[in-house]
């Protein structure tokens, strides 16, 4: 039995589906551009600073220039971090509870796998996905840009934008995995991963809101890596590449430490 291609193969569909609706986000966030860009590029970041603070905060609406394909897209980015985030804690959590969600945990342990491998394999084909997640972004991401881009404006930053997602990725699909390898109840898993990201998206948004809640960004990895730090800074903050490196690294061994140790529902 190939488990990486039975996992590929079963996951096939949801990829699909949440690639078309990169697709739309993509096309149609940037199609709004065209419809702005016919105004001057002073009209558009006037028009997003009068915006009050909290809608500001939760467009990711910052220091970005509203009036050329980049800034614009920066503020796009937030969404596209947060579908991101979405996806790969799903696929981390439901590919580790699958069997014992579906009740066919037997089948699994009757073949001669280890669960070490077991692990690998899963982890292996949910990160096939998150990368074919990240490449459709950023081919999207380049063409629509591209399109707009009619000054010629240099557009290479947006591949550290996508280093700084795939990071996230990463993140979130470890984070999904370690709860389900954790918890007595592996079907819950996704849900209980899903309610701890929308915290962290909700402290970011926090603390655009107040400077005084400035330390959260260390907490919330969708700080680490937003459209307006990088696009000014031209690179991902190395502080905020090694927590993340930290925390993969942490909740990867926890989900083989706990999946290996863990009595299975059956």
């Amino acid at each position: 039995m190939n488990l990486f291609l039975r996992e590929m193969k079963s996951n096939r569909k949801s990829l699909i589906i949440w690639c078309f609706g990169i697709l739309f986000m993509v096309v149609a966030g940037m199609g709004k551009y065209e419809g702005y860009s016919s105004a001057s590029g002073q009209s558009i970041n006037e028009l997003m600073s009068s915006l009050p603070k909290s809608l500001q905060a939760m467009m990711g609406v910052g220091e970005l220039d509203f009036s050329t394909p980049i800034g614009f897209y920066g503020m796009l980015f937030a969404y596209l971090l947060l579908m991101a985030a979405i996806h790969a804690l799903m696929i981390g959590a439901n590919i580790i509870a699958k069997e014992e969600r579906d009740k066919t945990t037997e089948f699994l342990m009757a073949k001669p796998i280890s669960r070490t491998r077991i692990v690998t394999a899963k982890l292996a084909a949910a990160l096939v996905n998150v990368i074919i997640f990240n490449l459709v972004t950023l081919v999207l991401s380049v063409a629509m840009i591209t399109k707009f881009n009619k000054v010629g404006d240099p557009i290479d930053v947006i591949y550290t934008l996508m280093a700084g997602m795939f990071i996230l990725q990463l993140i979130f699909l470890v984070l999904g995995s370690a709860i389900a390898a954790t918890i007595k109840k592996p079907k819950r898993a996704a849900s209980i991963g899903t309610a701890i990201l929308l915290i962290m998206y909700i402290l970011s948004i926090a603390a655009d809101l107040n400077h005084k809640l400035d330390g959260i960004k260390y907490v919330s990895p969708f700080k680490y890596y937003e459209a307006k730090r990088v696009l000014t800074d031209g690179a991902l903050d190395p502080l905020f590449a090694s927590i993340s490196f930290v925390a993969i690294v942490g909740l990867l061994t926890a989900t083989y430490i706990f999946y290996g140790k863990r009595d299975l529902n059956v």
